[in-house]
């Protein structure tokens, strides 16, 4: 590519279209169930099935046949020629047969159907266990082939690393090259790597350098101005500044996880602002904070998470205003600092929301249970549990810059994913990114025994059920998966089976680093393995020698998420590729879902309905259950939404608008 159009390139995004509204959002939503229709699926089985009949020629070749027909699929795809969307059959093949003599791995039937998925822009739904890093790299070759920028979004740095690196053989193969960018990499390393032919990064750090890029930028993202720049000879300095060379293509992994679970809170560049008065404020609220009445002086609101100081709380706070700083003795500034401490206080709880690390407050993403060193919550709320934790005061921020994930996927021109759950978020993905959800069928019959759930009027007696299961389960000889939704749960947990003398490993945000290497082990005979959500997404669990005779792993889900689909994520860990396995899940009252969108009256109601046996009473809790998550999607949905609007209304000064891109 020219130097000339390698710059064009770099700031050539796509202009994203508006949200439906009104009739148009019906229509689009009739649109969506049309386009994620089953015939999508039978026709790329039906595709695939035509590409074995390119296997015989292409095992007959030699290896530098074989390389000299890559290399003009290559030609083809880099010129873009007339009909290169008809070579994909062919290419495909070739790449397959790649992959057999580089990796040793024979990608199956359906392997391939999710390629050409992925080819046709779709976000395909596969089960765990069938694949899909290989499936995605199969299309990366093709994308690499084009020249123009390719990325594969995964979820965490070490999977990163680890894709890129077990693929390269296949991508050397093929002519193309790979790299990996991860949080710790300086900006000259992170240059290296985004100008391979595809780029293994994550969401949150591929979304930071593109907005670093701009802001350096600035008026200059218009090309035509760039150019003149570069005809006096100013170009260089950009070069060596940028480190990006701009997005074309995304194969976003878990795309479920990354395009809506992580959309909730958008991506936010800001610098340092050292305050020594918001200082000495926030110690003063947290302390304040640690003596008011919530029955008297406060209201919680759990569903929202929003605290509401009453008129007694006021008074007092009037009262202790000559304990604050100056500028911050005023009623509504008082006010605002006590909802802060008194937030931080009642909604954010150590090694739930977050955990103490080497002395600073780090937060634990709560879909994944991984840490997020690099991020920090707004509006002083960090500040304000780190005072309630007494630790040292981080700078206040002041943003430069703002960009949600349902914005800037949307500024890709070919954008496609992969995940084993994302039929339930099928119609926001439609809605908001434009993509269809299309499932492929198992390589092997799915053989997983999901038993019935088990519901519990106290944390207590679920608690108690729990451990007996793991006990039976373990004393069988089969592996055991418990899932927890914080770090506190299954330290928790962890405690309750030492004093069983059940041998077990825990697997959280402290123990990130070693997570493959737990995961990989949790199929072996007899452990027992305490994971938050973060437990094998993208690890493979393999079944230990005679395991799968025994029944398999059995997976525990310790309570019901807010989305089914991390219900699905967790399951999903047992019975992979046709092996034996089994999964359970426990509910009790007292959980946190049930709790937030359940008026307490109704858990009363059924909690005495359960203890009596009344009939119908297990019917109606699970159609309580249900209620619930279907309550907290549509909320979190709502929070997504919001946080698209508010970025689509600020702009950030950014100049994203199709005038200043060309």
């Amino acid at each position: 590519m020219s130097t000339l159009s390698h710059d064009y390139q770099r700031t050539l995004i796509v202009r994203p279209r508006p949200l439906p509204t009104g009739p148009d959002a019906v229509f689009a939503h009739i649109a969506g169930l049309f386009r994620n229709s089953p015939l999508v699926s039978r026709r790329l089985r039906t595709s695939a099935m035509a590409i074995e009949t390119y296997r015989s020629a292409m095992e007959r070749m030699s290896d530098d046949q074989l390389k000299a027909s890559l290399r003009q699929y290559r030609s083809i795809f880099r010129r873009h020629k007339t009909g290169h969307e008809q070579s994909i059959l062919s290419a495909l093949a070739a790449v397959r047969e790649s992959a057999r003599r580089s990796l040793g791995l024979d990608p199956y039937r359906v392997q391939m159907a999710g390629a050409l998925g992925l080819a046709q822009g779709h976000i395909i739904e596969m089960a765990t266990g069938e694949g899909k890093t290989l499936t995605a790299g199969l299309y990366a070759v093709l994308l690499g082939w084009t020249g123009l920028p390719a990325h594969i979004i995964t979820v965490n740095d070490y999977l990163a690393e680890r894709d890129s690196r077990w693929l390269k053989p296949l991508y050397d193969y093929c002519g193309v090259s790979a790299g990996a960018v991860t949080g710790v990499m300086s900006p000259v390393e992170r240059r290296e790597n985004y100008l391979k032919d595809i780029t293994y990064v994550t969401a949150k750090e591929m979304a930071a350098d593109f907005l670093r890029d701009r802001l350096f930028l600035g008026l200059l993202q218009k090309y035509n101005r760039r150019q003149i720049r570069s005809y006096l000879g100013m170009q260089a300095r950009f070069d060596q500044q940028l480190v990006m060379r701009g997005i074309h293509s995304a194969i976003v992994d878990e795309a479920d996880s990354v395009l809506i679970d992580e959309a909730v809170t958008p991506l936010i560049i800001s610098s340092a602002r050292n305050d020594q008065f918001l200082t000495a404020a926030c110690f003063a609220a947290a302390r304040l904070a640690g003596v008011f009445d919530p029955l008297i002086d406060y209201q919680v609101d759990t569903r929202y998470h929003e605290v509401r100081i009453t008129g007694r709380g006021r008074e007092r706070l009037v009262a202790a205003a000559a304990g604050f700083p100056v500028m911050f003795q005023g009623v509504h500034r008082l006010e605002e600092l006590m909802e802060q401490a008194l937030t931080a206080r009642e909604f954010y709880i150590r090694d739930k929301q977050y955990v103490l690390d080497q002395g600073k407050v780090v937060i634990v993403d709560e879909f994944t249970g991984r840490k997020m060193a690099q991020r920090s919550w707004q509006a002083g709320l960090h500040q304000m549990i780190e005072a309630k934790e007494n630790l040292d005061i981080s700078p206040m921020n002041e943003t430069l810059a703002r960009l949600s994930f349902q914005r800037f996927f949307r500024f890709f021109h070919r954008l496609c994913g992969m995940t084993g759950t994302a039929r339930e978020a099928r119609q926001e993905l439609w809605q908001v990114y434009g993509l269809t959800v299309v499932p492929i069928l198992e390589n092997k019959p799915c053989q997983r025994q999901v038993y019935k759930r088990q519901i519990r009027v106290t944390h207590e007696a679920k608690w108690q059920a729990i451990t007996e299961e793991i006990s039976r389960i373990h004393h069988s000889g089969r592996p055991v998966l418990i899932g927890t939704r914080s770090v506190r749960i299954s330290e928790d947990l962890s405690r309750r089976l030492d004093r069983l003398n059940l041998s077990h490993r825990v697997l959280n945000a402290v123990q990130h680093k070693e997570e493959a290497a737990i995961v990989a082990q949790a199929g072996q005979h007899g452990a027992i393995t305490v994971a938050t959500n973060m437990a094998g997404r993208g690890t493979d669990i393999l079944l230990g020698n005679g395991v799968a005779a025994l029944g398999g792993l059995h997976v525990i889900a310790t309570e019901c998420h807010e989305s089914r689909r991390i219900d699905r994520q967790l399951f999903g860990r047992a019975a992979r590729q046709g092996d034996a396995g089994s999964a359970r899940s426990f509910v009790s009252l007292d959980d946190e879902l049930l709790c937030r969108y359940l008026p307490e009256a109704v858990r009363q109601r059924i909690a005495y309905a359960l203890e009596q046996g009344h009939p119908g009473a297990y019917q109606a809790a699970q159609g309580l259950i249900h209620w619930a998550q279907a309550a907290a999607l549509r909320s979190n949905s709502q929070r997504r939404r919001s946080v698209l609007q508010a970025d689509t209304w600020l702009e950030d000064g950014l100049s994203f608008g199709q005038g200043d891109i060309a």
